[in-house]
């Protein structure tokens, strides 16, 4: 039933139901929301949480950022993307990640995705050079102004959506976009209109909804404590995203994550992680040590992401599953085999 009114359910009205419930109603009802999608595995299913593996250097150095993605795979995580955040917005730069991004996945046949999270018409200028863009990125707000301060607007995010497509890298799927979102992005803009950050946010989510996106993330710690103040406000404001989201009919995930100048630590972290899990959060991030070094921001690890799947018994995408135990880098129950020895050959595979 949630499924079929999604479309009906406007921002506005899912941002209002979220400020009456408690925490254990957004985990509820959030968990009641099932939506998936697909590109090269299908992301959202029941039991199942993905992983966006976040190799971020902070020069875009090549072997740094592969030995992170050599480390994250090792440990099982990449099945939501291998999405790195580029510290220049050089176009030749991003598309030496690109194609980067791209060998590693072919040469490993790997069931996942890469995005390079460049601004729109830098990925738009790729893709028209022939560039392998998989999935096609854009930061996005809650209300024009916001998004003009972003320097997009539908009409160009259609356009984005449509090259994407064009391209028809996807196996399983067509959902070729990846959207992130933030509490407060509208009100550092100075583009809120005196509205409340969390409608804003859930209006974000309603622009997200139009492009038929693979992954909508909420960055709900990174802004700072400028808007929410501490590990208490994130973990509520966390729920309350991904209830919107998926209450909106999105494949929602969250960046569990703070910043250091925030009144937050890691134990806030490992309660959001716990709480979201529970609630069906669709992925998390996978960054090496849970500290991303490009952007100065604590965010949870390849490791994190296997304590939430033991304590909840939850797998990966079906397709990255099978390409673990293929690989032998799980046995047969989708555990991991811990198998030192493949990590020559894996190392070697990649590097090469």
């Amino acid at each position: 039933m949630l499924k079929q009114v999604a479309r009906g359910i406007t921002p506005e009205m899912a941002a209002a139901v979220s400020k009456l419930m408690r925490n254990q109603d957004l985990i509820l009802v959030a968990k009641k929301c099932a939506v998936t999608s697909a590109f090269r595995n299908t992301i959202g299913l029941k039991g199942r949480m993905s992983v966006r593996l976040q190799p971020n250097h902070p020069f875009d150095d090549v072997r740094g950022i592969t030995a992170s993605i050599l480390d994250g795979i090792l440990l099982g995580s990449g099945d939501a993307c291998i999405g790195i955040n580029p510290a220049s917005d050089d176009p030749a730069v991003i598309g030496e990640l690109v194609r980067l991004l791209d060998g590693v996945i072919t040469r490993l046949q790997i069931p996942t995705q890469g995005c390079v999270l460049t601004h729109v018409t830098t990925t738009l200028g790729l893709i028209g050079q022939g560039a392998p863009v998989d999935l096609v990125f854009q930061s996005i707000a809650g209300t024009e102004a916001a998004n003009r301060s972003f320097g997009v607007d539908l009409a160009l995010l259609r356009e984005a959506q449509q090259a994407g497509l064009s391209l028809r890298r996807g196996t399983v799927g067509d959902n070729v976009m990846y959207f992130e979102t933030g509490q407060g992005s509208a009100l550092s803009a100075n583009a809120h209109h005196n509205v409340d950050q969390q409608t804003l946010e859930a209006r974000a989510y309603a622009v997200a909804r139009a492009f038929d996106p693979l992954l909508v993330n909420s960055v709900v710690g990174f802004i700072g404590p400028e808007y929410l103040f501490d590990g208490k406000e994130i973990i509520r404001a966390g729920l309350e995203d991904h209830f919107c989201g998926k209450l909106l009919g999105l494949p929602l995930g969250v960046d569990v994550c703070y910043t250091n100048h925030a009144e937050a630590d890691q134990d806030d972290m490992d309660n959001l992680l716990t709480l979201l899990a529970a609630a069906g959060v669709t992925f998390i991030m996978g960054v090496p040590g849970a500290d991303d070094v490009m952007l100065n921001y604590q965010s949870s690890s390849f490791h994190d992401a296997l304590y939430i799947r033991d304590l909840f018994g939850l797998k990966r995408a079906p397709e990255f599953d099978d390409w673990l135990v293929r690989t032998g880098l799980a046995g047969a129950d989708f555990r991991l085999a811990g198998d030192a020895a493949l990590l020559p050959e894996f190392a070697s595979r990649l590097i090469a």
